[in-house]
């Protein structure tokens, strides 16, 4: 979706104007993943803050589940204090990434970095560790610079199209693959954060990794804050607090292993 969202921003239109300019009443809407209006709302508040960003803040916006300010806010205030003090290493390989976009800016850009960031930081390191951890060899030929190089000479109209995402691909085997195949949307492998941290998670939740008195023992995160992000968890209203939980509990995971 953000592949498609940033295709969309780069056309430019009535539409997007009207989505921006509507902003702050969506950020008043409920928002889930959970539920088919909830979700449109969340991708539009999204899109419509990404609008009044440049394409490279946008990307980098739209690639994270929190923007620096709320990071931020989630820590203690002398963890923040040093945060602060150290930002130039931050802003430093945030540039390099960030280095490809410019004034004109296309999706090739978008794609380009994600080749960089997502593909060798997320993609492929979960699909080697869970395919070694099944003693499985995987092989990805779209990846040979061949196939990599040709598909960087194409305009973005090759690859999203009309609401198409991948539209070359599906062209290609249109005459060999069932219609079905051809016109069913991408279906992607998030997993069910929301339900388990609601359910089975729950007691890891608030009486372990991000228990009130263990985040206050542990003098990194900001009680409050960590208290607020559990109470809209098991709201009516989570929005994508669902990430950041899961962002925090993997790095306790970690803390608690390795340091504490």
């Amino acid at each position: 979706n953000k592949h498609y969202a940033e295709y969309k921003a780069l056309q430019g239109s009535v539409v997007n104007e009207l989505v921006k300019a509507g902003g702050p009443l969506l950020g008043l809407l409920p928002k889930s993943r959970n539920s088919k209006v909830g979700n449109l709302f969340r991708q539009l508040d999204r899109f419509a803050a990404g609008m009044r960003m440049s394409p490279a803040e946008r990307y980098w916006r739209w690639c994270a589940f929190i923007n620096e300010d709320e990071a931020l806010d989630l820590l203690g205030e002398q963890v923040r204090e040093l945060a602060v003090k150290h930002n130039g290493m931050y802003a430093t390989l945030k540039k390099n990434i960030l280095g490809n976009f410019g004034a004109d800016t296309c999706l090739n850009d978008v794609l380009y970095t994600d080749m960089h960031l997502v593909l060798q930081n997320d993609m492929l390191t979960k699909v080697d560790l869970m395919s070694m951890a099944n003693s499985l060899e995987v092989r990805v030929p779209f990846l040979d610079h061949h196939v990599v190089d040709f598909a960087f000479s194409l305009p973005d109209d090759f690859k999203v199209y009309k609401g198409f995402k991948k539209r070359l691909v599906k062209d290609a085997f249109k005459d060999i693959l069932p219609e079905e195949l051809y016109s069913r949307p991408k279906h992607g492998f998030e997993v069910p954060l929301l339900k388990w941290f609601r359910g089975d998670l729950r007691s890891l939740i608030e009486d372990d990794l991000l228990n009130d008195r263990f985040i206050k023992q542990q003098g990194i995160f900001d009680p409050l804050a960590v208290k607020q992000l559990k109470a809209q968890l098991f709201s009516n209203d989570p929005g994508e607090v669902h990430a950041r939980i899961w962002g925090l509990i993997v790095f306790q995971y970690w803390w608690k292993k390795y340091l504490a």
